[in-house]
């Protein structure tokens, strides 16, 4: 059986991915609208949660 490790992505990647700023990407963690983890003070953001806040956005958009 083999187990499925998510890619982890840094703020940097995150803000390159969504075209924002510093700020906006911990705004958007702050808020809960996207998930995060920490690993020894380093943020790291789940690929599988960037790709669902753009289907979000894109709902909402709708």
């Amino acid at each position: 059986m083999t187990t499925v490790t998510p890619e982890l992505l840094t703020v940097s990647d995150v803000m390159a991915r969504l075209k924002v700023g510093r700020s906006k990407v911990y705004d958007l963690i702050r808020t809960h609208r996207l998930a995060s983890i920490k690993i020894d003070g380093a943020r790291r953001i789940p690929v599988d949660a960037v790709r669902d806040f753009i289907r979000s956005q894109l709902a909402e958009a709708a």
